[in-house]
């Protein structure tokens, strides 16, 4: 018998830091409306983890990041439910350049600069437990939403 192997969702998030801040978005479409996240999406098919993670803040907020200076610091296995499953991968950005803006104004109500010391209480749950990972750095992989 063959196994029914795991087809996920691959998504990549891009923590953008300014000292101790970190840059996010409040959601302004359907789901999570109005709740916070780091510049995030889907990989494309065929395209290399570290285009589509660069790809992304470029697309949201105007920020260039040049794959190479994109540095994983945390995955996330997440059950989203319905017999979806995504597999995060959050990346820290090390050097980037350009002013973020609202590019995608129908997808995002604001971008905001937050201190790692006082984040919102309203980020998504799938995000925030890669944001955590990340800051708390005291383990690599998360899964979320499995119990």
């Amino acid at each position: 018998m063959t196994p029914d192997l795991a087809t996920p969702v691959i998504d990549t998030h891009v923590i953008l830091r300014d000292g101790d801040k970190v840059l996010l978005s409040q959601r302004g479409g359907p789901y999570g409306h109005g709740r916070w996240h780091m510049p995030s999406g889907k990989l494309d098919r065929g395209e290399p983890l570290s285009v589509g993670a660069a790809r992304e803040p470029r697309e949201e907020t105007g920020v260039t990041v040049d794959p190479r200076h994109l540095r994983l610091v945390h995955t996330v296995h997440h059950h989203q439910g319905g017999g979806i499953e995504r597999i995060g991968f959050f990346f820290e950005a090390t050097e980037w350049t350009g002013e973020p803006e609202n590019r995608e104004p129908e997808k995002c109500l604001r971008l905001q600069w937050f201190t790692v010391h006082d984040l919102p209480e309203d980020i998504i749950e799938y995000p925030e437990a890669g944001l955590l990972g990340y800051l708390e750095g005291d383990q690599s992989l998360t899964e979320h939403g499995w119990s």
